[in-house]
């Protein structure tokens, strides 16, 4: 038994998490190599490693002929009778082949060729391990910032959080522990290329799953979810639960389950509602806080109008129109918001039929999903430029 090599390759598999086999395999080919620069191009030289106890021979398969005319695949009939004495003319036999004989050139060819298979398929290992992250949410280290990505430490391999993957305003220095999205594994020469993410709308998915065991267990449902990097995200959630509330499972005890993921994201602004099939009703959900008087939604073009109390329109289109934009990217509609006086002013409440007194903001909606309508406020039309599935 070949106890050194059975050891060495024992500790391989263990530290680098290479099978036994692949090793055995890449021994086969560097001998099989080896052998080829030793006696030239040959078919008849075969590599045998046992598996069990690591010892590996070389054999020549040669034919028995009168006169030898190439020494590489013919044997003599005397030389072949001294290995077996029942030898014949024509006869293929086993010649065992010194592998020390093969020369220095040979043997560091040989060494090549197995470390070469050990990076391979610590390489090959390596990328399945992440490829199996993809998608998901992985804990690094800051390492270092290269001026066009930074570079996070994630444990046998570094990822990449390119600038654009970046939250606007956040600074990450060495040595912070961070969440981050792996948004893809590509497949490396020198190793895995894992490309992460802070930005991306499933890294919000991704920790509400952390923290909501509810999600995880599939009673509550994140329908949807619209996302502005560092400043607000809007979610979307249902519950397969009658007894449960979805939102308040999602915000939990004082807050507790939203604010780690907020501190997460460095105080990024998360507004949770309820999902709703209706798509007028969503839209209502969505524009929160503001209140809505009425929406009137057409499913076939994807576009609503909602109508809101005077003193609710800045609220609803929001700082920079971003309440409006983020309500749109979530429900996948366009939306045009107008005013309790602008709605009364064009004879919209007449026109859709709604009795709208005019007293007090309501919080009735109004789907009329075959009816449609004319832009007529530009400012406050925000069109869904980037509907996020969650």
């Amino acid at each position: 038994m070949n106890t050194e090599l059975q050891d060495a390759l024992e500790q391989l598999e263990k530290e680098k998490g290479i099978p036994k086999q692949a090793l055995i395999e890449a021994i086969q080919v560097s001998l099989q190599t080896a052998c080829r620069n030793h006696f030239g191009p040959s078919d008849n030289i075969k590599v045998n490693v046992d598996p069990e106890t690591c010892q590996f021979s070389v054999i020549a398969d040669k034919t028995v002929v009168e006169k030898v005319s190439n020494p590489t695949t013919e044997i003599t009939l005397a030389d072949a009778r001294m290995m077996d004495p029942s030898s014949e003319l024509g006869n293929i036999v086993h010649v065992p082949i010194d592998s020390k004989s093969f020369g220095r050139i040979a043997t560091q060819n040989a060494k090549g060729v197995i470390v070469q298979k050990i990076r391979e398929e610590e390489r090959r290992m390596l990328y399945n391990e992440y490829y199996s992250l993809e998608k998901e949410v992985i804990t690094g280290t800051v390492d270092r910032d290269n001026g066009r990505s930074i570079i996070i430490n994630l444990g046998k391999v570094d990822g990449y959080l390119s600038e654009n993957e970046q939250i606007k305003g956040e600074k990450l220095e060495p040595n912070d522990r961070v969440k981050v999205y792996v948004v893809e594994v590509k497949d490396n020469p020198r190793g895995p290329r894992v490309m992460l993410s802070r930005t991306h709308p499933e890294l919000v998915k991704r920790l509400f799953e952390e923290e909501v065991s509810e999600i995880r267990d599939g009673i509550v449902e994140i329908k949807a979810i619209a996302r502005e990097a560092g400043s607000r995200t809007k979610m979307a959630v249902m519950s397969n639960d009658p007894d449960v509330d979805p939102v308040g499972a999602c915000v939990g005890l004082n807050g507790s389950r939203v604010n780690a993921v907020v501190d997460e994201l460095k105080g990024e602004k998360i507004d949770i509602i309820s999902y709703d099939e209706n798509p007028a009703y969503l839209i209502e959900n969505a524009l929160s806080p503001a209140k809505v008087i009425a929406v009137i939604a057409d499913q076939d073009n994807k576009d609503a109008m909602v109508i809101v109390p005077d003193s609710q329109l800045s609220l609803a289109i929001g700082k920079e129109g971003q309440n409006a934009r983020l309500a749109a990217k979530l429900t996948g509609y366009k939306i045009d918001i107008k005013s309790e006086a602008q709605a009364q002013e064009q004879g919209i409440f007449d026109e859709m039929g709604i009795d709208y007194n005019g007293d007090d903001a309501e919080d009735d909606t109004e789907d009329a999903s075959d009816e449609g309508y004319e832009d007529t406020e530009e400012d406050s039309s925000v069109e869904d430029t980037e509907d996020t599935e969650a």
